[in-house]
């Protein structure tokens, strides 16, 4: 079997692949407009209860959220697009500019959404521990019955 006849007979594959690279697209731009409009109402609704400052805080933070996931849908998309497509330094290339934008805009949207760097997480937490959580220790065993 040569080299054409496995190409013809794997088209169709090739071919939904660039329907879902499509569908990802499509779906990354709607999260993004939902929840551009979701975060709109919610400040609103928030603001109009009398408190514009925490309006505005969570406004930031969950249109920060609903970007991030649209940007990540869009690389996921761009990433079949390309692999679908004839691999040329150009194509290969353009993916990584535009991986390298996407990636940097996720990364500066988090950074400002959490309000530190992703690596002063950890640090963070063990230092100031969520008010309602129960420290973790490791389970008691039982100590071995004498025979």
């Amino acid at each position: 079997m040569g080299a054409v006849e496995i190409l013809g007979s794997a088209g169709w594959l090739i071919t939904a692949a660039r329907y879902v690279a499509a569908g990802l697209e499509l779906a990354g731009v709607a999260v993004i407009l939902v929840s551009v409009i979701a975060a709109g109402a919610g400040y609103i609704r928030t603001g109009v209860a009398g408190d514009w400052a925490a309006a505005y805080d969570k406004c930031r933070a969950n249109l920060g959220r609903g970007i991030l996931l649209g940007l990540e849908l869009l690389v996921g998309a761009d990433i079949i697009a390309t692999v679908t497509a004839p691999l040329t330094f150009e194509s290969v290339g353009l993916l990584a500019v535009v991986v390298l934008i996407r990636t940097f805009l996720s990364f500066a949207l988090e950074t400002e959404i959490e309000g530190q760097w992703p690596w002063d997480r950890r640090s963070a937490e063990r230092s100031h521990p969520e008010p309602d959580a129960k420290p973790t220790r490791a389970p008691r065993r039982k100590a071995p019955s004498p025979r």
